[in-house]
């Protein structure tokens, strides 16, 4: 068991008190860290704490919240429910109906409505860090559709086609910074947007595990992230530096 069913899960467990009662450690990333991660409001502060940039968006709890803020912004939005899946917007009544299935799932009742950065390359680095503070990129891949088609429907390159050595450095240093202020221990995937025409770019958000994406990077670079998260788990700091 494992992606998005096992965070949810675990957060679960730990709220009502299941682990604490019967003794069960959460190895690997900590229950905070998994929190400001999926927590869209907490993500959307330690981005700015960061002076990471994002886009243009509103923590709503109400169907008729995420349409007002729609409204400001203009369409199409994106709907970001707090620990699940949401998507694109492009009216009224598609806002509606995904926000009020967002909000239902979600275990928070909390969706981010964002502006819409639909047309920018999407992005993502495979990052690791241990206990110790040791981090690294596994690798980076870059979606064959730009922003704006869900990642699945896509195809994806690792490493990245199109990006220059400057783009790269910058996007690898973001990804870096990110995973370290969450302080995450093992995998995480960082996704960001990029402008195919300047420098300009989003983070879009972090998935505080390892996604599909996970398989294609260890698979492209040789890199055997699945062994490393468990040496992550029962050496501590000497997780990633054991695998070189």
């Amino acid at each position: 068991l494992g992606g998005q069913t096992g965070l949810n899960m675990a957060m679960e467990l730990s709220k009502n008190g299941i682990l604490d009662e019967l003794g069960v450690e959460l190895l690997g990333t900590k229950l905070s860290a998994i929190d400001q991660a999926e927590d869209r409001d907490l993500f959307k502060q330690l981005m700015e704490e960061l002076n990471q940039p994002i886009p243009e968006s509103e923590i709503v709890n109400t169907v008729e919240g995420a349409v007002a803020f729609a409204a400001t912004i203009g369409y199409p939005v994106i709907v970001r429910p707090a620990f699940t899946l949401g998507g694109m917007c492009a009216n009224e009544e598609e806002l509606r109906e995904i926000a009020e299935n967002g909000l239902k799932l979600s275990p928070v009742t909390q969706c981010l409505i964002e502006r819409s950065i639909a047309g920018y390359k999407e992005i993502e680095y495979e990052v690791m860090r241990d206990s110790a503070d040791n981090a690294l990129v596994v690798c980076n891949m870059e979606n064959f559709d730009p922003v704006g088609i869900h990642t699945g429907d896509s195809i994806v390159f690792a490493p990245a086609q199109t990006m220059s050595d400057y783009e790269n450095q910058m996007l690898r240093d973001a990804s870096l910074s990110i995973i370290r202020a969450l302080k995450i221990e093992g995998g995480c995937n960082v996704q960001l947007a990029l402008d195919p025409h300047s420098f300009k770019y989003y983070v879009i958000e972090v998935n505080p595990r390892v996604s599909r994406s996970s398989a294609l990077a260890s698979k492209a670079t040789g890199y055997p992230i699945a062994k490393g998260i468990i040496r992550l788990f029962f050496l501590g700091d000497r997780g990633i530096q054991s695998l070189n």
